[in-house]
């Protein structure tokens, strides 16, 4: 699920890490009835409106449908063309009944001029039936833990039954995006099968720089919809407005806004942080390092630094890799960020260490405390 960072301290576990809410500046104003900007990396939202109502999305829906025949099928698997796959109404790819198809082929022409008939293809190769596919597109958004979807089609054509929200859209999108097939395809502006060469419906990959692409939709009753994605500087974003009558602008304005006021940004320094005195060990100090990725979300132009939660001494007997401590990330004085901090290598007891009576009652002590037994040394 998606870790909230402009309502209250909520605990997010990102890489092993706690990540804290960001601050948020004043947001654009939008024309969307739901509206979310969402970091894609870890789900962090900097900006949103009514985002968990739920609400039809149109073929938006085809981000899901993408998902589960991608879990599901493999890219170069052949489908033939029924004659009941072309009669879906609406836009379509134009697949002629009798011929073969791809799998990958009709991804594209589903995603990239958004084909009900190629999603009716794909869910009946998949699962053999509109309903059968619909049950596994549903299985999939439990697995994700969405709250606010309900899927009846592939396609989005609207059904009773069939919604999301702005929220689950943009899980299921940071989701999808993780697979590089469905990421080069959202990304494509034209794509050619046979003769018929098919070119992408969103405007913002031409319009708009770092777009990345990702799904537009329209029905009268829902409105236009419209799923996106950007980067600029390695921060890169997902947006999803719903029942937005301006939603190409409205993305621009976000996303430059976003831009403009937050960074995805290291906080802690790459390979050794610190050392440790080790007792009695082969070794006289101990590496510790951040394992994790330490990176954060982060408003530009903050204040930076970082502290360290870490023992004066260490006997020797540890391991690589063990938990030596945390590490404090603030920004203007506030915490934002922690991360677990580890050894690293295998420090082991010295051949030729002599503890004296007391020291060995201090390292007793100190391996009961942290192992919950006493370490007793090497045989």
């Amino acid at each position: 699920m998606l870790k909230k960072t402009h309502s209250g301290a909520l605990t997010a576990i990102i890489f092993l890490s706690l990540i804290l809410p960001v601050k948020v500046y004043a947001a654009p104003n939008n024309s969307a009835e739901a509206v979310i900007l969402v970091h894609a990396e870890t789900g962090q939202i900097l900006f949103s409106e009514n985002a968990d109502s739920k609400m039809l999305i149109a073929s938006t829906t085809k981000i899901m449908t993408a998902l589960v025949v991608l879990d599901n099928c493999d890219p170069d698997e052949m489908v033939k063309i029924l004659p009941e796959y072309t009669n879906v109404e609406g836009s379509s790819m134009y697949l002629k009944a009798g011929e073969s198809y791809s799998v990958r082929d009709l991804l594209y022409g589903m995603l990239l001029v958004s084909g009900n008939d190629a999603a009716t293809a794909l869910a009946f190769h998949c699962a053999g039936s509109i309903e059968a596919f619909a049950e596994l597109m549903n299985v999939k958004a439990r697995e994700m833990g969405l709250q606010n979807s309900s899927f009846k089609n592939p396609h989005g054509l609207d059904a009773d039954g069939h919604y999301s929200s702005a929220e689950d859209l943009a899980t299921i999108t940071c989701e999808a995006m993780k697979n590089e097939l469905f990421a080069e395809i959202v990304s494509t502006k034209t794509y050619k099968v046979g003769d018929q060469t098919y070119m992408n419906h969103n405007k913002l990959l031409w319009n708009y720089a770092g777009c990345l692409g990702i799904k537009t939709g329209y029905t009268i009753a829902a409105g236009r919809s419209l799923v996106s994605c950007a980067e600029r500087n390695g921060l890169k974003l997902i947006c999803v407005t719903l029942s937005d009558p301006d939603d190409w602008d409205d993305h621009k304005k976000l996303y430059d806004w976003a831009f403009e006021n937050f960074e995805y940004k290291r906080v802690l320094p790459m390979g050794s942080i610190c050392e440790i005195p080790v007792i009695s060990g082969e070794k006289e100090t101990v590496g510790v390092f951040a394992q994790a990725d330490c990176r954060i979300l982060v408003n530009k132009n903050a204040k930076l630094a970082f502290s360290l939660e870490l023992p004066d001494f260490v006997y020797a007997g540890i391991k690589a890799g063990e938990c030596a401590g945390r590490a404090f990330v603030t920004a203007d004085g506030e915490v934002i960020g922690e991360f677990p901090l580890n050894y690293a290598s295998d420090v082991e007891l010295a051949d030729n260490a002599e503890l004296s009576a007391w020291e060995r009652i201090k390292r007793a002590w100190f391996f009961v405390n942290r192992y919950g037994f006493v370490f007793e040394g090497r045989e």
